[in-house]
């Protein structure tokens, strides 16, 4: 059976696609550091063009631009600094009398539902201080070294650290060179229609960014002021980190919600502390969840509110946490490509007869 040109092609297409996500999946490990610079890449080289277009040299904007970068990195980090400086001195002098309220309330309670607990709280207490008043180094170190990972880990995040910022320095370098390379790919008949594509995908997700930056704003100005209402004197730190760690789905809204608990726990006494915790972050939960990323990142990709929680859920239940991460994004695309796919069938004979 002899296939046709357009079979032909499609086999040939189907074939490098195949190979192409082989080398992906065998590489992933070594694909991560650069694919993670890739995207910072595509995210900062609008700021890398305007400085070029305004005359500064193409070297001293990217370096401009990935100082500027790594600075906001380096200063969300440093958020977390005055919050362990100030609480682990707290958690030091306090801990024996929030073990001991802990076990005081919490057996009774499991008691009632027939779950006979008894917490020894000096042997957490022991554990726990020993821990605190202990070598920090050495402490960590045990640990790393009785997980068996710790060098492992060690090593990857150090290499990351080292490695994207390089890769990012070179791809902004060079990123019209890679863009036109990229393009001479394409065979001659499909530019323009390709061009057209990736314009509107850049469109939509630049749009994806800004959306998402002004909803990180916002509910970083909500939870400081939220938990400044409540008498939180680490209001501030903790409201601005969780507020813009919700760019990570989950894990920087988690984190945010521990440092919270623990300042609570440690500054009031009884449950005034989770119990404010709990009503700013439930309350910013779900205004972040249910109204603004659909509003301030929905819209403005074009995707109503019904469709970004779909996409939440559906990427987080096939690929798990990154899926989550790149639903609104994938999913933007996808709306594109529909788009463009809805408008070449309503202009096809098999439509119109």
């Amino acid at each position: 059976m002899r296939l046709t040109s357009a079979q032909r092609r499609a086999v040939n297409w189907a074939v490098l696609a195949a190979v192409a996500a082989g080398l992906v999946w065998l590489l992933a490990p070594v694909l991560t550091p650069f694919a993670i610079g890739a995207v910072l890449a595509y995210a900062l080289h609008p700021a890398v063009e305007q400085l070029a277009a305004r005359r500064v040299p193409r070297v001293i904007a990217v370096m401009l631009v990935e100082i500027a970068t790594l600075l906001a990195f380096t200063a969300l980090a440093l958020l977390v600094v005055p919050i362990l400086s100030k609480e682990l001195p707290l958690l030091n002098e306090q801990l024996p009398l929030l073990i001991d309220r802990i076990n005081h309330r919490v057996t009774p309670w499991l008691a009632q539902m027939g779950i006979n607990v008894s917490l020894d709280g000096s042997n957490l207490r022991a554990i726990m201080l020993k821990y605190l008043d202990a070598n920090w180094d050495e402490s960590v170190a045990a640990a790393l070294v009785s997980a068996r990972i710790g060098g492992s880990i060690l090593i990857t995040l150090v290499g990351y650290v080292i490695l994207v910022p390089v890769v990012l320095f070179y791809l902004l370098i060079d990123w019209p060179f890679y863009v036109q390379r990229a393009i001479a790919l394409v065979p001659p008949r499909l530019r323009a229609t390709v061009a057209a594509f990736t314009a509107d995908c850049d469109t939509v997700l630049g749009q994806y960014l800004r959306g998402q930056l002004l909803v990180m704003l916002m509910m970083a100005a909500y939870y400081s002021v939220g938990l400044a209402l409540f008498g939180f004197e680490l209001a501030v730190p903790v409201g601005v980190f969780t507020g813009l760690a919700i760019f990570v789905p989950y894990v920087g809204f988690g984190i945010g919600l521990m440092l919270a608990l623990l300042a609570g726990a440690l500054q009031f006494t009884g449950w005034y502390g989770p119990i404010a915790v709990f009503v700013v972050y439930g309350i910013g939960q779900i205004v972040e969840g249910m109204f603004l990323t659909p509003k301030m990142v929905g819209q403005r990709i074009g995707m109503s509110a019904l469709t970004v929680i779909f996409a939440l859920f559906a990427f987080g239940h096939l690929f798990g946490f990154v899926g989550v991460l790149i639903a609104l994004p994938v999913s933007a695309l996808i709306a594109v490509a529909a788009a463009r796919l809805r408008a070449s069938y309503t202009q096809s004979s098999l439509y119109t007869g």
